[in-house]
């Protein structure tokens, strides 16, 4: 099968996809249409059925498999599939493996390397929660290792949790060399622990959706939430500690209109702001990048970065 990530403008497709997400809309001038988005473990892209009545359009729905004929084009700056017929697959003429997006880095190696960071922990309780979430509840680590950061923003595939969090805790452990003031334990905790609301928001794979928690509590109230109840399971554990830390978590957002309930008041919750909107930033210009690597001119302008983007020329 030819691969999202390698397709290019002018391609005609024919070939198996997940049906991630299928809704009817209507143009401006009243005809109706199909949103859709297809997916495989390469990425997403953008669809369109244009004659949603067309015999050639078979009766399918979102987190089906179906095979998909239809031609690449490029709208706006980013591919899109016009789709001329669809067939719904059955059992046996795909691998679901081929369908789920995947980290390209062993989650293995980044499992050990955020444990190793979680042992240099030098403060007792800190070290303590820690070790709860990542050690001792096998359960909750199994579905950290493989959930995404985001439905679709950045990181949005198996292992972009952690690959993400990861991340953003080396970011955090750079901070604390180049600025001794940061307290570190602190710092780092929370950098580890700033995410895992993310297991409770988003449904495992492949529907990778809001939850119903998700939707009305959001990641960072629910992660703050989950901090507090495994502190509670530790005798002693500092109040004013654990305020710190929840902080730093209700906080990383970093404005109130980008979702943070708080807005910076340590800086430590400065640093992990400014880490992780690096990380998230660096993480969708590349994931844009990779998708228009046949386009070698500007792609565009993005709403997000607030500017008409390209990638560097080499040398």
């Amino acid at each position: 099968m030819k691969y999202i990530k390698e397709l290019k403008e002018g391609d005609k497709i024919s070939d198996i996809y997940l049906c991630k997400y299928r809704q009817s809309a209507v143009t401006k001038n009243g005809k109706a249409y199909e949103n859709v988005i297809l997916q495989d473990k390469t990425g997403t892209i953008d669809a369109k059925v244009w004659e949603p009545n067309n015999p050639g359009i078979g009766d399918f729905d979102a987190l089906n498999y179906i095979e998909v004929y239809g031609d690449v084009n490029n709208f706006q700056g980013n591919l899109q599939v016009s789709v001329k017929r669809v067939r719904v697959c059955r059992e046996g003429e795909f691998d679901p493996a081929d369908y789920l997006p995947v980290s390209t880095k062993s989650l293995d190696s980044m499992f050990r390397e955020l444990l190793e960071m979680i042992q240099s922990i030098k403060n007792p309780y800190l070290k303590q929660l820690l070790e709860g979430f990542f050690v001792k509840d096998q359960a909750f680590a199994g579905m950290f290792r493989k959930a995404s950061a985001a439905k679709t923003v950045h990181h949005g595939f198996v292992g972009g949790l952690l690959e993400h969090t990861l991340n953003v805790a080396k970011l955090c452990e750079y901070y604390c060399s180049a600025y001794p003031i940061l307290k570190r334990d602190l710092l780092l905790t929370a950098a580890i622990c700033h995410d895992i609301g993310k297991v409770k928001e988003l449904s495992p794979f492949p529907e990778n959706d809001y939850t119903d928690d998700g939707q009305l509590l959001g990641h960072i109230v629910m992660g703050s939430q989950m901090v507090a109840e495994r502190a509670a399971q530790i005798d002693g554990f500092p109040h004013g500690l654990l305020s710190e830390v929840q902080h730093c978590i209700l906080a990383h957002h970093g404005k109130y209109e980008y979702g943070s309930p708080k807005l910076p008041a340590l800086i430590e919750a400065l640093a992990l702001n400014y880490a992780d909107d690096t990380d998230a930033k660096i993480e969708i210009f590349k994931e844009l990048l990779e998708n228009n690597s046949g386009n070698k001119g500007w792609l565009g302008y993005n709403r997000l970065f607030e500017s008409n983007l390209r990638a560097s020329r080499e040398g």
